[in-house]
């Protein structure tokens, strides 16, 4: 019985260590050039090691309606990702939303309305 119990707990220890140092995107900075219709996106998310701990997934919707999924396998470097994408369709005043997914938890979503 004691080994069981003592089994729960190191199962349980190593659990909240892992959602300990799993975090989310802390940041998204997006710029669209209307011009080119480029946009930009850099997603802050510090972590110690870019191949375990990651974006993995970039999500880019225009106007509530998903236009871009970026499936991604490891993250550029130990502080952000970067992205560009060409977004052909948008028109001043539409709303862009970019959701950025941490490979082990979490997720953030930001937003711009086109100018």
């Amino acid at each position: 019985m004691r080994k069981i119990v003592l089994l729960v707990l190191i199962c349980a220890f190593i659990a909240v260590c892992t959602d300990v140092y799993a975090h989310p995107p802390s940041d998204i900075k997006i710029e669209y050039n209307s011009q080119s219709r480029m946009m930009t996106v850099i997603v802050t998310h510090p972590v110690n090691n870019a191949e375990k701990h990651f974006i993995n997934k970039i999500e880019i919707s225009l106007n509530g309606k998903e236009i871009i999924e970026h499936k991604i396998s490891r993250q550029d470097n130990d502080k952000y990702q970067f992205a560009g994408y060409m977004i052909t369709d948008a028109k001043a005043g539409d709303t862009i939303t970019v959701e950025a997914y941490c490979s082990v938890s979490g997720k953030l979503r930001k937003e711009i309305i086109v100018k």
